[in-house]
């Protein structure tokens, strides 16, 4: 299974297979504390994460420390760098329906960012350093954003509306309004957001 994830970034040449096979005997990712009761699709996320750790180094012909991996992140990202900190999160919800993606493309877009930190310091989030390395270590066109369907993990909200239209807010800045503690605006026209008829009220 870890060989099938490998071939999924490079074809490792003699040198880097050797690379390879001193770092993975030497450095694995640091699963979460309560690892043995990851699940298939987690584990395999944990074997992408090392398999692009060895791509990295190979290409680049240096060490890195493996991350601090967890999936305990909430909301509608797939997954965050935690650059001081050396830590990756993965959303388990979007994770379960999205696992090919997730291997192909989360996985090393949020390596790239712990990677260029690592080399080059504080930069842009996604800058040239972190465009350059999803393109050299792994051929991939280094988009910001993912495209995964949220609906599942996109949460209850609520309808308001000013001059340009509907606007969907959250349950926390909706709770916030009723509760008086602040007003939203528009984007475009400025005009403060009013809830529409039923929607008062916390929820």
């Amino acid at each position: 299974m870890f060989r099938r994830l490998q071939s999924l970034f490079h074809t490792p040449t003699p040198e880097s297979s050797r690379l390879s096979s001193k770092a993975s005997k030497s450095k694995t990712s640091k699963p979460p504390a309560n690892s043995t009761e990851l699940n298939e699709h987690q584990q395999l996320i944990l074997e992408a994460v090392e398999s692009c750790y060895q791509t990295a180094e190979g290409q680049l012909k240096r060490n890195f420390p493996r991350p601090e991996v967890n999936f305990k992140l909430r909301g509608k990202s797939a997954g965050t760098a935690h650059l001081q900190l050396n830590k990756l999160r993965f959303n388990p919800v979007l994770l379960e329906e999205n696992l090919d993606e997730f291997v192909r493309q989360v996985v090393p877009h949020e390596i790239c960012h712990l990677l260029a930190y690592q080399l080059y310091g504080r930069v842009k989030p996604h800058g040239k350093e972190w465009q350059a390395l999803m393109v050299k270590l792994y051929g991939l066109t280094p988009s910001t954003t993912h495209s995964l369907n949220i609906d599942s993990v996109a949460g209850r909200t609520f309808d308001y509306r000013c001059r340009c239209g509907v606007v969907p807010l959250s349950i926390r800045r909706h709770n916030k309004v009723q509760r008086q503690e602040t007003q939203y605006r528009c984007r475009r026209c400025q005009e403060t957001l009013t809830p529409l008829d039923g929607t008062g009220g916390e929820a």
